[in-house]
């Protein structure tokens, strides 16, 4: 091949072409033109050159805004919580079934579908089929959008559905007054989700982060304004939401057409494409609900386990889960960032280059992973002080904290390997692996430690996510050191074909 014919990757500033001929240098790693390159390399491998400092500093460059980004989406949720908090103790606990409902049957469902788009985008960016970008981000909003329907017959008769399920019927009808109110919202937070995707594809991660550095003052002026000056109560809390995550796709939009025009070029308008050859889009997007529900499902099972030891005991959960929740968007944020380069570098052909990229990401994971685990050790007596002052939870939280150390590390890990599988479009395999770890294996052990002969309680329960997210690291990355990556890149471009 002639040195004319190569192209490098530089992290800093994207793709340098070398090829004479390119003028069409792209923001994010990909290459030019997918024609262009196949006329002059042919059908086989890419021959890219980039090395673990490059990679770590373009992983570093677009993994901060990321992490912003999903750590203010996510407090949406904690400044509801605290809202209600200041109305009454029945409003709290209605909004925290509200919550875990609307997580496990709707936004979790929302989270799956867009992983397909990780894949399907990111690939598509990478062989130069740019304006496929927008095609793919079309089908899924069209997706999500009848997804809705049945997501809304659940939210609409969800007190009805609760009321079955929790003892305290007042509590649930609550819950599902607020979810019913909560529907309204849904689409817009929907299509913010696929929206992300359009935009990450491109490299653009501080488009997201535009937006909620906008929308996040806006969700507190709304919640003030509607429950303590209105005084709407919970209804103000539920309006508050609404209105914030219709609010999302709206600015997602100014961004994208007065910030930054030029990622419309991945724009090539509305198409009848859109209601056709969905088949790759639900074969990725399916899996993709089973992995997010899988998990999220699990640890909703081990709080409401919890219920059963004592009520410190429940509230020590929620002080260990909240801050487990709070530490896990720090290794997803940079996941994101991982699955979309990598890709990229699958969708460009680029073997060798996603090989590096990966042996990279797997030594910053773990340093990650590591240093998660210090500050919680280190900090075990402290942090559940920021949530209660009855010394028996804090005692109880602290007592956990070191478990949930371990199993941050394994967490990064895992987020690492869930995010290659994205990256390769191998969704089906974590969600295989999901179901089997956390259902079989998992869950059952965390069950047993807490309520069996070794009587652990809530150290039990940990211990079992611990083994359950270590076998998922395993597993996972087993499959993803002896799969054919060539496989993945074939994929990539009969979808595009």
């Amino acid at each position: 091949m002639d040195s004319n014919s190569v192209r490098r990757f530089s992290a800093v500033s994207g793709i340098l072409p070398i090829l004479d001929n390119s003028s069409k240098a792209d923001q994010y790693g990909t290459l030019a033109d997918a024609s262009e390159l196949e006329a002059v390399l042919g059908e086989g491998e890419v021959t890219m050159a980039t090395t673990g400092k490059e990679e770590a500093l373009l992983l570093f460059k677009y993994s901060l805004p990321l992490t912003l980004t999903y750590l203010l989406q996510y407090s949406f949720s904690l400044i509801t919580i605290f809202v209600v908090g200041h109305i009454g103790t029945k409003e709290l606990g209605a909004v925290s079934l509200a919550n875990m409902t609307a997580n496990i049957t709707g936004f979790a469902v929302y989270e799956g579908l867009a992983t397909s788009l990780d894949t399907l985008c990111a690939q598509a960016y990478g062989t130069g089929h740019k304006t496929q970008i927008g095609v793919h981000l079309q089908r899924m909003i069209l997706f999500m959008m009848l997804v809705t329907i049945p997501i809304g017959a659940v939210w609409i008769f969800s007190g009805w559905i609760l009321a079955a399920l929790v003892p305290e019927r007042e509590l649930a009808f609550l819950a599902g007054r607020y979810l019913q109110i909560l529907l309204a919202g849904a689409p817009g937070y929907a299509i913010f989700e696929a929206g992300k995707r359009f935009t990450q594809a491109q490299g653009m991660f501080n488009a997201s982060l535009f937006v909620m550095l906008i929308c996040t003052p806006l969700n507190i002026i709304l919640n003030y304004v509607l429950v303590f000056v209105l005084h709407w109560g919970l209804t103000g809390a539920a309006l508050a939401t609404v209105l914030s995550n219709s609010l999302l796709p709206v600015f997602l939009f100014i961004y994208v057409y007065f910030v930054n025009p030029s990622s419309l070029e991945c724009w090539g308008g509305f198409t009848r494409l859109a209601f056709q050859h969905w088949g790759p889009m639900v074969t990725l997007s399916i899996p993709g609900i089973v992995m997010v529900e899988a998990e999220w499902l699990a640890f909703d099972i081990l709080t409401f386990s919890a219920s059963y030891l004592s009520t410190a005991h429940l509230a020590a959960q929620s002080v260990v889960m909240t801050t487990c929740v709070v530490m896990f968007h720090i290794p997803f944020s940079v996941s994101v960032a991982v699955s979309t380069r990598l890709g990229n570098l699958i969708g460009a052909g680029a073997l060798e280059a996603s090989r590096t990229a990966t042996r990279t990401y797997v030594v910053i994971f773990t340093i990650m992973g590591l240093v998660d685990a210090a500050f919680l050790t280190g900090m075990r007596n402290i942090l559940p002080r920021a949530f209660t002052d009855d010394p028996e939870v804090i005692a109880i939280a602290a007592s956990v904290m070191p478990v949930l150390a371990i199993f941050q590390l394994f967490d990064a890990t895992t987020a690492l390997a869930n995010s290659v599988l994205r990256g390769l479009g191998r969704q089906a395999i974590g969600g295989y692996v999901n179901l089997f770890v956390y259902y079989v294996i998992a869950v059952p052990l965390a069950l047993f430690l807490c309520f069996g002969k070794p009587e652990l309680k809530l150290e039990g329960l940990w211990i079992g996510c611990v083994v359950g997210s270590s076998l998922i690291t395993v597993f996972e990355g087993g499959y993803c050191k002896i799969t054919n990556w060539q496989r993945a890149v074939d994929d990539a471009k009969a979808r595009e074909d």
